[in-house]
């Protein structure tokens, strides 16, 4: 439980959240997230630069799919899956397996230098769309 008013510090998958709740009047409040020393909102931005999105449909479940576009971790549902990276004449394509079902990202150059690399998702050969960053 929260206290009505004040600072609140908890750990969310290893990440440091600050919840700050302040009385604007009598029965008006006004709240705020911070995650690692963050406003949540420039947390958001942060991830949304490196992170890249999917929702794709994984035997017959609706799965999130993220890549770490630094380091080419992949996670579903929050799980790190296993890779395996392998150049091509295109890039790169890093496979893994949700369950039963193989997957795989492809990076290649998009041939504009300031689009650079582009990743694509890819779930038993089928290509998935992008899910946009929320602002």
């Amino acid at each position: 439980m929260f206290k009505l008013v004040g600072r609140e510090i908890f750990e969310l998958e290893g990440m440091r959240c600050l919840i700050t709740v302040e009385a604007l009047g009598i029965f008006a409040y006004e709240y705020s997230l911070e995650v690692n020393g963050k406003t949540f909102q420039k947390f958001r931005e942060q991830q949304n630069k490196r992170l890249m999105t999917w929702y794709a449909d994984v035997e017959g479940k609706e799965c999130r799919v993220c890549l770490e576009k630094e380091t080419m971790d992949v996670w579903v549902n929050g799980i790190q899956m296993e890779t395996t990276g392998e150049f091509t004449d295109e890039g790169t394509v890093t496979h893994f397996t949700s369950g039963n079902t193989h997957c795989c990202f492809k990076a290649v150059n998009s041939g504009k230098r300031n689009i650079g690399i582009v990743h694509e998702l890819y779930v038993n050969g089928r290509k998935v769309d992008q899910t946009k960053p929320q602002s």
